[in-house]
């Protein structure tokens, strides 16, 4: 907690001790109290008061609260500061009322009485203002985890496949000599992919159906670069309203299936998207050639890693010899 007064603070404080000030003025006057009183004990609270907050937030609470050195010292130090400055404004009171100081209680009772008076006009204006700190640093906080939150997030969601682009325009080599209206189509399809990737690069999380939009056309590039080598099949017999995921999750979840299943031709990869009201499953029968070593890629490790961040459930990842099943939480913004 910043402990040191900002502009807001000292008019926070110059309204609290205004108004007492004004308070202590109708009182002086209803009951007919000596103008010298107005002009000693006023201006003597106004500065009494001052002095304890400062040294309070300036050097009492910062060296001995906030490090934590010695909370003996500080509740003593703390006793003394009201109790001078308490003693202060009493002898000061006592004087503009035409007494001899000389006659003042003295020792105890004028300590205690100190002690008394100092708690009594300090503790009001320094616990709101500490209330404050308290809130403003806690809103600070609050924003500083938000701001790490999204750079944490923008940082993993730039991590994407660098080989993406590469393979996708080989692919388009191809196709460009070979079936020309597939390749116009070839092109769109990409095109949407990243028309996609540019308008939800600051978004954390995406509509359901929007990720599946895409994942039909990621699914189209993949269909096309390998043939008949990977069928995909979706079950999508719900409401999507009201459901997201991490903007690019299905697109890692199909990356993952591609990376870890090469093909030869002769071996279909059966893939099944199956999704209900609480997460999206990707189950593929394994290939021949399935590759069984970092079975948990970059893309999957940064989907985890989001997770996270968004939400309190993680992916599920199930194996077999035959069979690889990844399923993602779907998120709900709202009841």
């Amino acid at each position: 907690m910043n402990t040191k007064l900002n502009r807001s603070d000292f008019i926070l404080l110059g309204i609290i001790i205004g108004v007492t000030s004004l308070f202590n003025v109708w009182q002086y006057y209803v009951y007919g109290n000596d103008p010298l009183e107005f002009i000693v004990d006023i201006p003597t609270y106004i500065v009494m008061a001052f002095i304890a907050i400062g040294l309070f937030m300036y050097w009492l609470l910062p060296n001995f609260l906030l490090k934590k050195t010695n909370y003996f010292l500080l509740i003593s130090l703390a006793i003394i500061i009201l109790t001078v400055t308490g003693f202060i404004e009493n002898l000061a009171g006592y004087w503009s009322c035409e007494n001899d100081c000389r006659t003042y209680p003295i020792w105890h009772r004028a300590l205690l009485d100190g002690l008394f008076s100092g708690a009594d006009n300090v503790g009001i204006p320094l616990g709101i203002l500490l209330t404050k700190k308290f809130y403003e640093s806690q809103t600070q906080v609050v924003e500083i985890q938000k701001q790490q939150k999204e750079n944490e997030l923008k940082l993993l969601r730039s991590q994407l496949d660098p080989h993406f682009l590469f393979n996708n325009l080989n692919t388009l080599d191809a196709l460009i000599d070979s079936d020309t209206d597939k390749a116009k189509e070839y092109i769109n399809r990409l095109s949407l992919i990243y028309r996609y990737l540019i308008q939800t690069k600051d978004a954390e999380v995406m509509e359901l159906s929007k990720e599946m939009n895409l994942a039909e056309n990621y699914i189209f590039l993949i269909q096309t670069r390998f043939g008949d080598d990977y069928d995909f099949h979706v079950n999508k017999n719900i409401d999507f309203s009201n459901k997201f995921l991490p903007t690019g999750a299905v697109q890692a979840l199909l990356e993952n299936v591609v990376k870890h299943n090469k093909v030869n031709g002769e071996n279909k990869v059966h893939v099944v998207i199956d999704i209900d009201e609480d997460r999206l499953t990707v189950m593929n029968l394994k290939s021949n050639l399935t590759e069984t070593k970092d079975s948990l890629g970059t893309g999957l490790l940064n989907l985890t890693a989001r997770y996270r961040l968004l939400s309190k459930e993680l992916p599920a990842i199930e194996e077999s010899e035959t069979e690889y099943k990844i399923s993602i939480p779907i998120i709900k913004l709202s009841n």
